[in-house]
């Protein structure tokens, strides 16, 4: 069975930067598309970045040029490196996996709909 963990939450300074990270068990497709979403109170699920086994990665516009995903096989770890925070990326973040392929090959997003695999979630908090 599919496990996601997530780790790394924390409460930060504007414009500071943290890594949050998820780790992956029982995960048997060869290829995979696995992103991280983020959900703030009152609102609905956001995708944040997603990354597919061919190394494509996607992002909200929102946070190009400050969120890096990336992917340890190695050590079947998911992270993303936030830099330049800001206040409204305060929220619930959550690793999540899609469960139905094909992963790679342009259908890698960050559509929450599409992914069936989900972790608890980690808070963030980026105080003004």
């Amino acid at each position: 069975r599919v496990e996601l963990v997530e780790s790394g939450g924390a409460s930060v300074q504007t414009g500071g930067s943290l890594s949050v990270s998820c780790s992956v068990s029982g995960y048997t497709y060869d290829t995979y598309c696995m992103g991280w979403f983020r959900q703030a109170p009152g609102k609905e699920r956001e995708g944040v970045a997603a990354l597919d086994s061919d190394g494509n990665e996607i992002y909200v516009d929102s946070v190009k040029g400050r969120f890096t995903i990336s992917k340890d096989n190695t050590e079947k770890v998911l992270t993303l490196q936030m830099n330049s925070l800001k206040p409204e990326d305060t929220g619930m973040y959550y690793c999540a996996a899609r469960s139905s392929p094909p992963f790679v090959g342009g259908y890698c997003s960050a559509r929450p709909s599409l992914f069936g695999y989900w972790g608890q979630g980690t808070q963030v908090t980026v105080a003004s």
